[in-house]
């Protein structure tokens, strides 16, 4: 069995500063969410607005959905152990799921109440309204600043960015449903804005859900495409074929995988290091850096069929 040269420590050490970063960057946006949530729901109470108490729902499900990722960051910035090989880094793949999911229900919530509040005629106290609106706009503004510049770095972290930018959306809603109803007396714009509200949000966070998920149930990446991957380790010289690659992720981010090389016969000894860095460097051009490579001899490709069951591979695992 052979494995792929790596720097571990380095890379370990690179991460550990790099979770450091983005928990502090969540800390302060729970801060902030925490206060701007108190602020909607009195101001929601206060004018009788729905789209204002709706954005306040959201914001409460944000800021426990913050909290759910920056532990799940803190556990996932463990190292590894004997027990874990891999670390904790799906640790934040839950926290996503649970984020994503959260977002999900709320959403659909939202879009009901509004939907049962269309044609009330409730009174508006839009001043109030407004104020909090705008208020929370600033807020949500500042903690998608903090949160962009990370969100591209775990699964995670695009949970909780998903949560502000939605509330961002919401605060934007909320202040044009508060001046169109001051301005025309419309009280069915406050519940459009809260169903605008739920429609904005609920493809994305299905998205990131259905994301979560993949990562889970440890399906190759959507940047790989194996069939390609295939064709290029069937190409290369002295490979007669190929079985057993599996493709996955663990935290949603980087792919690993494993395959075994069938030679042809034709494969020296001395050109098996050749071979398999062969094979490396065309899981590395497609964005995969950890690679675990057996190299087999003709006829070896079976040996496992006699010690494993064939229904415990993944369904989509090439076999030779």
């Amino acid at each position: 069995m052979e494995h792929a040269p790596h720097t571990h420590e380095h890379s370990h050490a690179h991460a550990h500063d790099h979770s450091q970063v983005r928990g502090k960057r969540l800390w302060i946006v729970i801060a902030m969410t925490s206060v701007i949530f108190l602020a909607e729901v009195i101001g929601g109470i206060v004018s009788g607005s729905l789209a204002l108490l709706a954005d306040a729902g959201h914001m409460l499900s944000d800021a426990g959905g913050l909290i759910v990722a920056a532990f799940a960051m803190m556990v996932g910035s463990r190292p590894a152990s004997h027990r874990s090989t891999y670390g904790y880094r799906r640790a934040e793949v839950l926290a996503a799921a649970v984020n994503a999911g959260a977002v999900c229900v709320i959403a659909v919530w939202i879009g009901v109440s509004a939907i049962r509040r269309m044609g009330e005629g409730v009174e508006i106290g839009t001043g109030m309204m407004l104020a909090v609106a705008v208020v929370g706009l600033l807020a949500n503004v500042v903690s998608a600043l903090i949160l962009a510049g990370g969100q591209g770095e775990s699964l995670n972290l695009k949970g909780a960015y998903l949560h502000v930018l939605a509330d961002l959306l919401g605060s934007v809603a909320v202040i044009v449903a508060a001046l169109v109803i001051s301005l025309t007396g419309w009280n069915w714009v406050d519940p459009a804005a809260s169903l605008l509200i739920a429609v904005l949000i609920l493809p994305r966070s299905w998205s990131l859900l259905k994301t979560a998920g993949a990562v889970l149930m440890e399906q190759v990446p959507a940047a790989v495409d194996t069939s390609d991957l295939r064709e290029r380790l069937l190409g290369l010289s002295g490979v007669r074929t190929i079985h057993d690659l599996h493709i996955w992720s663990v935290d949603g981010e980087s792919a690993v995988a494993t395959v075994h090389v069938v030679t042809d016969g034709t494969v020296a000894e001395e050109d098996r290091c050749r071979l398999l860095d062969a094979v490396q460097d065309a899981f590395r051009d497609r964005g995969i850096d950890h690679a675990t490579v057996q190299v087999e001899e003709l006829g070896h490709e079976h040996h496992e069929d006699a010690v494993c069951d064939s229904t415990s591979a993944a369904p989509w695992a090439v076999r030779g």
